[in-house]
């Protein structure tokens, strides 16, 4: 675990090469998603549908909302992290919150 911890600090996206008990570890996950949002697909489908890896994610890069689950792209609160972080994560969001005008004014 601390080698691929260390490996995912330096760059999120090397989580696409450890085994899926690390790609369900919750440290692990929130380790590679905070130092790029992009390694969030690589993240359990269970982590994935957890809202403050998510938020971790998005809080880096906002199109990582596409990687998200359905569910989460219909938090506000998710949703709102992505856009405000990247105005293109937009048409990642619930097509309901795409009619929010806080939302789409965030974007």
């Amino acid at each position: 675990k601390e080698v691929v911890l260390a490996a995912v600090r330096q760059n999120g996206n090397a989580l696409a090469y450890a085994n899926n008990k690390l790609k369900s570890d919750k440290d692990t996950a929130m380790a590679a998603v905070q130092q790029n949002g992009t390694a969030l697909p690589y993240v359990s489908k269970k982590l994935r549908q957890d809202k403050e890896v998510v938020l971790a994610a998005v809080r880096q890069n906002g199109n990582a909302l596409a990687y998200a689950n359905n569910k989460l792209k219909s938090d506000k609160d998710t949703a709102m992290a992505a856009v405000q972080q990247n105005g293109t994560a937009l048409p990642y969001v619930s097509k309901k919150l795409r009619q929010d005008k806080e939302v789409v004014l965030a974007a």
